[in-house]
């Protein structure tokens, strides 16, 4: 659509997109979606945003006590822009003197918003794996899923 075009539709009250890189992008940021795949059961309908998170210069025992108030063993790891820098264990905080970058594991395997419910089960089934975390694809969090979640889901 030409940019005019654009412009004109939202004079009209239309809400415009000028999306350039593509449908996949737009769905692996979580984005809305309309036609078939919409009402498709993906990771963002089952995401949670209760996991407990940290920054790479905050104090261990800080990260133990949100660890501990959160429903999962571990907390991740966050730039200040949100990117997921790593998962932080609640067994690693023993030493309450070790800094969270010490104790960090790096990398976190992570899955976009839009994978399908059967690609979640499929990914479980092969592990033992009790959490996914979700990202968008420039690995910001925007929370996890939960195998129980994703088995109960239809």
């Amino acid at each position: 659509m030409s940019p005019r075009a654009a412009c004109r539709l939202a004079t009209l009250g239309y809400d415009v997109y000028d999306y350039a890189p593509g449908k996949v992008d737009w769905m692996a940021h979580g984005l809305p979606i309309e036609g078939t795949g919409a009402g498709r059961t993906t990771a963002l309908t089952l995401i949670r945003e209760d996991v407990a998170t940290c920054g790479l210069d905050d104090p261990a025992d800080e990260v133990a006590r949100r660890i501990d108030a959160s429903p999962y063993g571990f907390a991740l790891a966050l730039s200040p822009g949100r990117v997921v820098l790593g998962r932080v264990r609640r067994s690693r905080l023993a030493d309450a003197g070790a800094s969270v970058e010490a104790l960090l594991e790096p990398g976190p395997s992570t899955l976009r918003p839009h994978t399908p419910i059967e690609d979640l089960a499929a990914r479980l089934a092969r592990s033992e794996i009790q959490t996914l975390i979700v990202t968008d694809p420039e690995r910001k969090l925007l929370g996890v899923v939960r195998r129980v979640d994703a088995e109960e889901s239809p």
